[in-house]
């Protein structure tokens, strides 16, 4: 990795890492969904204002839009909005470490399109990670009824995600720009939303508070325009594999982030579901390299 890989690769886990309890304070007065919408719409004018400073290009084919829009539908709506409804149930950081499991699901997802068996380390690594994650909700699963909501949330929500990087990797690999198809994808996004929305019949609301404006500029700037530019260049010049290991590190970040802003109590199960949770993506990403 070069100088610049490690700088994209330090945006990536701060972004990240921060990024979860912001969208805790999204959650409330304004639909998810609606708070979805205005943070894409926003960071989308910051993406086609980057294009257009860096002069790239912005216009493309039907058929590559097309790809455009699946990336906007997997990686830029549909798995944020799931993670935002599983937020109403649960802490930010336990979201961040069901996120993390993306590393062990995209081998998996490869295997199953390419009729390829993955191999034995990447089964195991699954395995352990999974393991991790029941541990870490273990004792909600004990008493709450809406845990096994949240884990069903999360892990739709990061089949979305892993989705949107196979599309972009292949988009990388047939030349087309980052900055520019991420402008689109994140445009498609805040559509997809809106209509949604609409749909749904929420009102496109704003709540005027210094909390969520500020959360919003947050996600809006920093989470999306930042982190999503700066992992998906990473994704194109260092590999999936490598780049994975952003998704090891910053669940670590983000249980501290909570242990401090939303009174994250640690148990031996969440210290050792942690700990498994971390020791299957390290397996799953030395084994992809």
């Amino acid at each position: 990795m070069k100088l610049f890989d490690y700088f994209l690769y330090a945006v990536v886990v701060f972004g990240w890492s921060t990024s979860w309890f912001p969208l805790k304070m999204q959650l409330g007065v304004v639909a998810p969904e609606v708070s979805l919408f205005w943070r894409f719409l926003i960071a989308s004018f910051l993406m086609f204002v980057i294009s257009f400073a860096s002069k790239q290009t912005l216009r493309f084919g039907w058929r590559t839009h097309l790809r455009i829009a699946a990336l906007g539908l997997c990686l830029f709506s549909g798995n944020f909005t799931l993670f935002y409804y599983a937020g109403l149930q649960t802490t930010s950081g336990l979201l961040a470490v069901m996120f993390s499991i993306a590393s062990l699901i995209n081998v998996l997802m490869v295997a199953a399109l390419t009729r390829s068996a993955p191999k034995p380390a990447h089964i195991i690594a699954a395995l352990v990670g999974i393991g991790g994650v029941c541990l870490l909700f273990w004792p909600e699963l004990q008493i709450s009824e809406t845990a096994v909501t949240t884990i069903l949330l999360c892990f739709m929500g990061t089949m979305f995600f892993c989705t949107g990087n196979m599309v972009s990797a292949s988009a990388q690999k047939a030349g087309f720009p980052v900055i520019g198809t991420a402008s689109w994808g994140m445009l498609y996004g805040a559509c997809y939303l809106g209509i949604f929305s609409a749909i749904r019949g929420q009102a496109f609301i704003i709540e005027a508070t210094p909390v969520y404006v500020g959360s919003l500029i947050w996600l809006a700037l920093i989470s999306s325009v930042f982190t999503f530019t700066a992992f998906l260049m990473l994704i194109g010049r260092i590999g999936a594999g490598r780049t994975g290991y952003a998704t090891v590190i910053f669940p670590v970040f983000a249980l501290l982030i909570s242990t401090f802003l939303e009174s994250y109590i640690w148990t031996w199960f969440s210290l050792s579901g942690l700990a498994l949770v971390v020791l299957g993506n390290v397996i799953m990403v030395r084994a992809r390299d």
